[in-house]
């Protein structure tokens, strides 16, 4: 017998459903992804800033996605998306969330009138929309596209809520595991939202100083 878990769901206008097979749900996403990474750099990896911003936070981010951006950030992946860490100055993790949040609070929710199937308070059974409060969204990522990644940090299952092109779309599961889905070619911010590209993934260090340089590199290669 093949039992399915619906693993995140797509959330617009009755949006496709994505299962997971018990299969998958044994994959370990983390370490799939730091395969498809290649090896970490650990450049500003630094414990006590983790520390430092989760006290101004008043939350705590994921195990996965911590270990994630210590490995390889600040860092573009795939030319779109962003990682931003702690421990730097530029490309800091705490300003990108705190000023996201400020923008996406400003947004007046209640004067758009939005239909039910456009309203992520109603698609997602929120009872309010707030940002930065300690069980409703954190913006941990972003990309060059638009694409805005929400953490519930909620002390159930992890939850991720992403924004892209006025779409909503919900996955209960990992930042890892929604990693690894989206750098495979997967819907992972509604419907038609893919963004695939074959070969090794193309990693390009973000640059610390206004005059500096990157090449992009791509993962299995030096």
């Amino acid at each position: 017998m093949k039992i399915t878990i619906y693993g995140w769901s797509t959330a617009q206008r009755g949006g496709p459903h994505r299962g997971h097979t018990v299969e998958e749900l044994m994959t370990d996403y983390l370490a799939a992804v730091m395969e498809m990474l290649g090896p970490a750099q650990n450049r500003y990896a630094d414990p006590a800033a983790w520390d430092r911003l989760h006290a101004e936070l008043g939350i705590e981010l994921p195990p996965d996605y911590r270990a994630l951006v210590d490995a390889f950030a600040p860092i573009q992946i795939n030319g779109h998306l962003y990682l931003s860490h702690p421990a730097t100055e530029r490309w800091n993790l705490g300003q990108n969330i705190r000023s996201t949040i400020k923008a996406w609070s400003e947004v007046p929710w209640d004067d758009l009138h939005l239909d039910p199937d456009e309203d992520p308070r109603q698609l997602f059974g929120l009872d309010e929309l707030s940002f930065g409060t300690r069980n409703e969204l954190w913006p941990i990522a972003s990309t060059d596209r638009g694409e805005t990644i929400f953490l519930i940090a909620a002390p159930e299952a992890p939850r991720l809520l992403v924004s892209y092109d006025e779409t909503w779309a919900e996955h209960r599961m990992s930042f890892a595991e929604w990693l690894y889905r989206y750098l495979i070619g997967e819907d992972m911010s509604g419907p038609n939202s893919a963004a695939f590209y074959p070969g090794p993934v193309k990693l390009e260090r973000l640059p610390m100083s206004a005059d500096e340089r990157t090449e992009p590199r791509y993962a299995g290669h030096a």
